[in-house]
């Protein structure tokens, strides 16, 4: 909430306040049962927080995330990093990603999300319908089916790092299971002061 509306709403509910107590002069204004007596006033100006948003770290933002598989078709593999990207995850509930693989074959995806406790998030994302990097980084691949990429993922409670798992499904032109991965996801927060060489260093 912005501090101009905080304001303002304090305002009111001291005015509210005043009214309350001068419509009954015999009664003690500093007796709450009165105040309880009107639920509206008591939830929205005694429990008036000075920040809607709350204080608690938030995983909307930019950051910059690096996946690594370790199982794929369900064996054990050496870790093996396949993407690294810039990834947006918004207020609304989207999320959209900048994947690390050549632009002529698709590398935007998108996906929707959901807070599943305190600091830990739900990720349901795909790539959609592309084409493969047979001729990167020269030309355009043959065409592929769509990916689907399940994360869950805990922020740190100072909301500059989240880390966690996934899990990756490709699929062919037909929807058969082209291949599975699963492995960790650990990303850090883009700020307005990264610089290419933070960015670099991951």
């Amino acid at each position: 909430m912005k501090p101009r509306a905080t304001t303002i709403n304090l305002i009111l509910g001291m005015i509210l306040m005043g009214t309350l107590c001068l419509g009954k002069a015999s009664a003690a204004c500093g007796d709450l049962t009165k105040v309880a007596a009107h639920p509206f006033f008591f939830q929205q100006y005694l429990l008036l927080r000075v920040d809607d948003d709350g204080k608690d770290a938030s995983i909307v933002g930019m950051w910059h995330a690096k996946f690594t598989a370790n199982t794929q078709n369900g064996s054990p593999i050496s870790d093996l990093v396949i993407d690294n990207a810039l990834v947006g995850w918004h207020r609304d509930k989207t999320e959209i990603m900048n994947s690390a693989r050549p632009a002529q074959d698709g590398n935007f995806c998108m996906g929707v999300w959901k807070q599943t406790g305190k600091l830990t998030y739900k990720l349901n994302h795909f790539a959609w319908l592309a084409n493969d990097t047979t001729n990167a980084p020269y030309g355009i691949g043959n065409p592929s089916g769509p990916t689907h990429i399940v994360e869950e993922v805990t922020l740190s409670p100072d909301g500059t790092h989240y880390s966690g798992s996934f899990t990756l499904t490709a699929y062919d032109t037909s929807g058969h299971v082209a291949v599975s991965l699963s492995g960790a996801i650990a990303a850090i927060r883009i700020t307005v002061g990264t610089t290419v060489e933070d960015l670099l260093q991951m």
